[in-house]
């Protein structure tokens, strides 16, 4: 009896103070039968059995047997009771909580935790302090030993390396560039004039000379007449320099030019003013227009285009582009369209839409194409179907590279269309420029703009004293 009280002490202290271990397989103590016990079974089970089939001794027995006394012996009620299988129902103790390591079955759980993150003690993350920069005055740096520094001279010595920065470019002034635009024409006049007036009287030869001259230059033969014949009149016999000519020569192509240097005027009480633009092939009538509605609308008039050259799809596309650089509508039609009918519905969109200025562009066509004059007369009678007075102004661009073929056109075009002004373009690429003079002196219709450039400022209102001193080639 106290062998068995003894024996449960001892497996009550073993239960505090082991660990609870996993179910492996293991040899256990031979069975009653001789065999070996593969797995512990559960202890409940095994103390109900016990329970049930040996009862305990009785405390009163006068004899003990000794222990292991032959293998065939039967076991003793101190072997069932040493036997931890065969142990009698016990007390239910609760379990003691202790803080032992969870095992981690690989097998059926994810592993969710680093290595790292298990041997690594938690720590404690606080809150983040933000911390305000305090302004430190700055630290002069050490002044060197000699007065250069290095990097400074580095530096110095870089920007002398680098190429200086261009400077913008001066803009040149109207006259400026109208002297740069004239001066193929300027400088071959000049060049003639000079070689005749080298130390030379002016006598009955050298003023035919100089009249040849400036029958070729293009001034036409009225103009070539009348500065001979002011030469003739006040120098006659004397010495005379090509300096002193070409100042004559800028003072009576400015008396040709005065009468017709006149400024456009547009009459808004007939909203919309018609202004429609005629000329040959390739004298820059689109181009003319833009630049034309360019300054209308920088003058605060509203004007509307019209792509009336329905022969050149390059002509309506270009004429787009114009009016979304000023902002001008444009109305345009199929490739191919009637042009008359374009020209009266522009008229009536622009009179719907309160506009001050209509400019209406038309195909070019050579002066001797009789089907084609006759389009353009059909579009200024359908003008006036409208308008009564309209087109008010027309307009005819005229090439100077053209020469004098040019007086044939500005002849044709004023009886076909009734031409009322005129807008030379081209002027800076062409030795011909003199040929202004000449219309203007046959002719004698307005000059409302003259063309030095691509650039919209490069068309601006003809001035007479300017142009007849920059062909002159007169300071």
């Amino acid at each position: 009896m106290l062998l068995s009280r003894s024996l449960k002490s001892q497996r009550l202290s073993y239960r505090r103070l082991a660990p609870p271990s996993p179910r492996v397989g293991r040899v256990g103590p031979k069975g009653r039968g001789g065999g070996e016990i593969a797995s512990r079974p559960p202890e409940p089970e095994a103390d109900r059995s016990i329970a049930e089939e040996a009862p305990l001794p009785d405390a009163n027995a006068s004899t003990l047997p000794t222990l292991g006394e032959g293998e065939g012996a039967k076991p003793t009620n101190i072997e069932k009771s040493a036997d931890p299988t065969l142990a009698e129902p016990e007390p239910v103790i609760p379990p003691v909580e202790e803080e032992l390591p969870i095992p981690v079955n690989i097998a059926e759980e994810p592993f969710e935790q680093t290595l790292s993150e298990v041997l690594t003690p938690p720590v404690h993350v606080q809150e983040p302090v933000i911390d305000v920069p305090v302004p430190v005055e700055p630290v002069a740096p050490a002044k060197p030993a000699s007065s250069k520094v290095t990097v400074t001279r580095t530096v110095e010595e870089k920007r002398a390396a680098e190429p200086a920065a261009p400077e913008p470019e001066k803009r040149l002034s109207w006259f400026e560039r109208l002297r740069k635009g004239l001066s193929r024409s300027s400088q071959q006049l000049g060049d003639s004039i000079g070689g005749i007036f080298t130390r030379r009287k002016l006598d009955e030869d050298t003023l035919q000379d100089l009249e040849d001259v400036l029958i070729q230059a293009d001034l036409g033969m009225e103009t070539a007449i009348r500065i001979t014949g002011t030469l003739s009149a006040t120098r006659y016999g004397k010495d005379i320099s090509s300096e002193e000519v070409r100042t004559i020569m800028a003072t009576e192509i400015e008396k040709v030019l005065a009468p017709v240097a006149k400024p456009l005027e547009l009459d808004l009480s007939h909203k919309p003013h018609v202004i429609l633009v005629v000329g040959v092939n390739g004298t820059g009538k689109t181009t003319t227009i833009g630049k034309l509605a360019a300054k209308l609308t920088a003058g605060g008039l509203s004007v509307m285009l019209a792509a009336g050259d329905t022969f050149r799809a390059a002509a309506i596309e270009q004429l787009h582009i114009w009016g979304q650089r000023t902002g001008a509508p444009v109305v345009s039609s199929k490739l191919g369209a009637d042009a008359a009918g374009l020209a009266f519905d522009a008229w009536q969109q622009a009179k719907e839409a309160g506009s001050d200025v209509l400019i209406i562009d038309t195909a070019g066509r050579l002066q001797n194409r009789t089907e084609l004059m006759d389009e353009l007369a059909k579009i200024v009678r359908v003008l006036g179907k409208n308008d009564p007075e309209a087109p008010h102004t027309v307009l005819q661009t005229l090439d100077a590279t053209t020469g004098q073929n040019a007086l044939n056109q500005v002849e044709i075009f004023k009886n076909i269309a009734g031409v009322n002004g005129l807008v030379m373009t081209k002027l800076d690429g062409t030795a011909r420029g003199g040929i202004l003079v000449a219309i203007s002196a046959k002719h004698k219709l307005p000059v409302y703009f003259i063309g030095v450039g691509e650039q919209v400022e490069d068309l601006e209102p003809f001035a007479a004293k300017d142009f007849a001193k920059a062909i002159a080639g007169v300071a």
